[in-house]
């Protein structure tokens, strides 16, 4: 993987006067030599009951009502996803059912559906999402389609799905062609049209509710993460759906935008090049464990008729404007410790938690930053094959308002015990402005993904 290489001016761009964390006895969040008071924030920890939780990517959202629903996933072949409803007022948390058995294939002997790797979207009641294999086979050091255990079949595919919040009831919406999973999912509600990209091939599919019908509609990632040099690239994580034509954009390794056509029902290349900033950094597209120069995440803000978007290892904020075919780097947004020492984001694609807040107006974003012990940082992988943390987390909970440009890093999260939050890539913020997300738990001699809430 090709490095960031900074110029002076990028450096500059990079340094901030920000107050500095005051130095531990032995672990800090920023070297001693600089002055100042970390500012820290205490989460809550949930126990959702789920033994076998693994991470969990995206697989969150906030309804209208405030109830918090999310994902926990498995990573063994026969444990399927659970998914759970947190109601912020009376602190209860329900199980709402197992994946597998939501998509129809609790007697098929298949590897589960062990994975929801998208957000929820909600339309006329019902929360609309889709499955994800957990289970992989791990060659070259990255992560494949696992390879059936004995006395099991290989995993059929993703599948749409939709869940009633009044009866909750699941209904099975379609199956993924190609056996592949979900990746990333977004939905038109107006036009009531899905819309993803699978794994690891990358193809773009479309499905029409009214209609019941499931349309591919090409593959844009040559072979997409199951390729080899020239033909590898990594699948984009983020579909960005315009509300006042139905167009749907998304991003390549390579920095081109693509965009579906909701007239013409096809996908066409819209601007070739055009996330490939200097301030991102220098990526080979063909080498894994990185998002090269695809967004990380984007969401639509009403306001301006524009999205708003992070770019995933630099961390910089960006404005995206289709109909100047535009895309605006605004600031880097990482942690302060972050932004001080200027390292890539920890986690190798960069953070998914980032997401448009209750006021319709302040952008959150949950991002790591160094950790530091006895004034030198603590080091980590150089590179990775895969989509991981390179080193400990240090998770920063950061709010960007979009009318003033003001930024603030609220602190560094930490556990009641102590424990910092690892492997957080998911977000949902609740009507009251508290963050909730999910986050690897130590608990007793077991880790497990679970639920934790941090207000800031």
């Amino acid at each position: 993987m090709k490095r960031f290489l900074l110029s002076l001016p990028i450096l500059a761009a990079l340094i901030s006067c920000g107050p500095a964390p005051e130095s531990k006895k032995k672990e800090e969040a920023a070297p001693p030599a600089a002055a100042g008071v970390e500012k820290k924030l205490r989460a809550q920890v949930y126990d959702s009951g789920f033994a076998d939780a693994h991470d969990t990517y995206n697989g969150m959202g906030c309804a209208r009502d405030g109830t918090i629903y999310y994902v926990l996933c498995s990573e063994k072949p026969d444990v399927g996803a659970r998914m759970f409803a947190f109601d912020p007022a009376s602190q209860r948390i329900d199980y709402l059912g197992d994946l597998t058995e939501a998509s129809g294939e609790q007697d098929a002997k298949a590897i589960s559906q062990g994975k929801s790797h998208v957000n929820f979207v909600e339309s006329d009641g019902k929360l609309y999402f889709a499955t994800h294999i957990g289970f992989y086979s791990i060659i070259d050091g990255m992560e494949k389609m696992g390879i059936p255990p004995p006395g099991m079949k290989p995993y059929r595919g993703g599948h749409l799905l939709a869940f009633d919040m009044a009866s909750r009831k699941f209904e099975d919406l379609a199956l993924v062609p190609r056996g592949e999973g979900v990746l990333t999912l977004n939905m038109d509600t107006q036009r009531k049209r899905i819309y993803g990209l699978s794994w690891p091939t990358g193809y773009f599919f479309r499905y029409d509710l009214p209609k019941r019908e499931l349309k591919e509609l090409g593959d844009f990632f040559r072979k997409g993460e199951n390729g080899k040099g020239d033909t590898y690239r990594t699948i984009c994580r983020s579909l960005a759906v315009d509300p006042t034509d139905g167009a749907v954009y998304f991003t390549n390794g390579d920095g081109d935008i693509y965009v579906y056509r909701y007239d013409a029902d096809k996908v066409e290349l819209f601007a070739q090049g055009e996330m490939k900033k200097d301030y991102f950094g220098w990526y080979d597209p063909t080498s894994p464990g990185h998002m090269a120069y695809n967004w990380r995440m984007v969401t639509w803000y009403e306001p301006e008729k524009a999205f708003y978007g992070v770019h995933g290892n630099s961390g910089y904020l960006f404005k995206f404007e289709p109909r100047a075919a535009r895309v605006e780097v605004l600031d880097r947004i990482t942690s302060e410790p972050s932004q001080r020492s200027g390292m890539y984001d920890q986690f190798s694609y960069g953070y998914l938690g980032f997401a448009l807040g209750p006021d319709g107006h302040t952008l959150y974003y949950l991002t790591g930053g160094p950790i530091y012990r006895e004034g030198k940082r603590v080091a980590g992988k150089d590179s990775t094959a895969k989509g991981e943390s390179k080193g400990e987390e240090n998770l920063h909970l950061i709010t960007y308002h979009i009318p003033t440009r003001r930024y603030t890093d609220h602190g560094a999260i930490y556990f009641p015990n102590g424990d910092r939050p690892a492997y957080v890539n998911s977000i949902a913020v609740g009507k009251d402005g508290t963050v909730y997300s999910l986050s690897r738990i130590k608990r007793g001699e077991r880790t497990v993904t679970d639920l934790f809430s941090v207000k800031p």
